[in-house]
């Protein structure tokens, strides 16, 4: 079977698939929380974020978004919905220096999150910033955000469980920008079908921000080969151990910490 060349088509693969299997598992062991998205569950929130991106923040095919989340499982669904709408991503290992140059090209849309609202709010009107605040089920801030700055925790829930994009991505369109050449579709899906991190059905244990170039590199493996990811982050002093430990409990067959 030849592998899709443009991310709706890998999507639609995947929910064709085993759609009620695990796909992103998340620990935050400074927090306790653990959050289990299957196929379709993330299928859905990718769903609403790029019908979020594309209705109520009007953006279009070829717009590039910045993601500056610290390690998160929304790195994963903001990326996936921005490529299903053929929006390229720009990833959180950027420079943030880049954000205070007045001759830098700023983004289409940011997605932050707390720690990153005093970098993006003054740039709320020319830039979309979507804000997350990173606590359990995807809520909303308890406070008020800046003016111009838009709540993800309100935004998303009204947002359709499916997405078809008016002007559907090509393997040509850009996939991942910010490193030197862009990454198309095309080529970011040929490199993650053969790709040597990660095996048919694995399931991979990581420590690595998703959101991050190679994380994004990683994330599109994933996908292509029909394996799973447990993203852990806020390890403590015993972290060696902690890791070992989940491995055990979460089956994984692949470790990249």
């Amino acid at each position: 079977m030849t592998p899709p060349r443009q991310f709706p088509s890998l999507l639609a693969s995947l929910l064709a698939g085993d759609p009620g299997r695990p796909l992103v598992t998340f620990y935050d062991d400074a927090t306790g929380e653990r959050v289990e998205l299957s196929v379709v569950t993330w299928a859905n929130w990718v769903a609403k974020a790029a019908s979020l991106l594309t209705e109520e923040c009007d953006l279009e095919r070829g717009a590039v978004l910045r993601l500056d989340l610290p390690p998160h499982w929304l790195s994963t669904v903001f990326a996936a919905a921005a490529w299903s709408a053929g929006i390229a991503v720009a990833p959180t290992d950027l420079d943030h220096h880049l954000v205070e140059d007045p001759g830098a090209a700023l983004p289409d849309v940011v997605v932050c999150g707390p720690d990153g609202l005093g970098r993006w709010a003054p740039h709320a009107d020319g830039v979309v910033v979507l804000a997350c605040a990173l606590l359990p089920l995807g809520v909303r801030f308890t406070d008020p955000l800046p003016a111009g700055v838009l709540d993800v925790g309100v935004e998303i829930w009204s947002q359709p469980d499916a997405f078809v994009a008016d002007e559907p991505p090509t393997p040509e369109d850009a996939a991942v920008v910010g490193h030197g050449p862009a990454t198309t579709q095309g080529d970011l899906l040929a490199a993650a079908s053969a790709s040597a991190l990660v095996a048919d059905g694995d399931r991979v244990l990581t420590t690595h921000d998703l959101g991050g170039a190679p994380g994004l590199e990683l994330l599109a493996a994933v996908l292509a080969r029909r394996a799973s990811l447990v993203l852990v982050t806020g390890l403590g002093a015993e972290g060696d151990a902690r890791l070992d430990a989940l491995a055990e409990a979460e089956r994984a067959t692949r470790r990249t910490a």
